[in-house]
């Protein structure tokens, strides 16, 4: 079974290429692919049913995970316990590449879709945006999903 709807997107500076939908697995995952240019990656987040699996391929990313920070290279990985909070930025002056399987998916489906500009196969930079990024209403639509993004007090 083979989903009828764009696999990438341009989101947050970043594409997300999903080769695969939680549909397509019966429900149990979405496995995508991030490209991920320095300074960028997802601020700290937390979602409660949903585990996450990260696996470097180019480039090197400092992860945080329920408070330890870790770097990852190519060829490292790291997991996501449910509901852990957790974040990375891709260091270093070299885009960084991962492929990230999310189970069962469909928050993350929803997710990235939702927020994600459609863009053709291939694309391997995001087009510059029209403006900042609008953060309480990602937010918001993350909240509707049951993803936790805390925005510190200050902001």
């Amino acid at each position: 079974m083979t989903a009828d709807r764009p696999r990438t997107y341009a989101l947050l500076g970043q594409i997300a290429k999903f080769h695969c939908f939680p549909e397509e697995t019966e429900g149990k995952y979405c496995f995508v692919e991030i490209i991920s240019p320095p300074g960028t990656g997802a601020p700290p987040n937390h979602h409660a049913g949903e585990m996450e699996t990260f696996f470097m391929l180019e480039g090197a990313a400092e992860f945080m995970i329920n408070g330890k920070v870790q770097t990852l290279l190519a060829g490292q990985s790291a997991i996501v316990p449910d509901g852990a909070l957790h974040a990375f930025t891709v260091v270093g002056d070299k885009p960084a590449r991962m492929l990230i399987i999310n189970a069962p998916g469909v928050m993350h489906d929803k997710f990235f879709t939702g927020i994600g500009m459609p863009v053709p196969d291939g694309t391997q930079v995001a087009p510059p945006p029209d403006g900042p990024p609008d953060i309480p209403a990602l937010v918001q639509f993350a909240a509707s999903l049951g993803m936790t993004i805390p925005v510190p007090e200050d902001a």
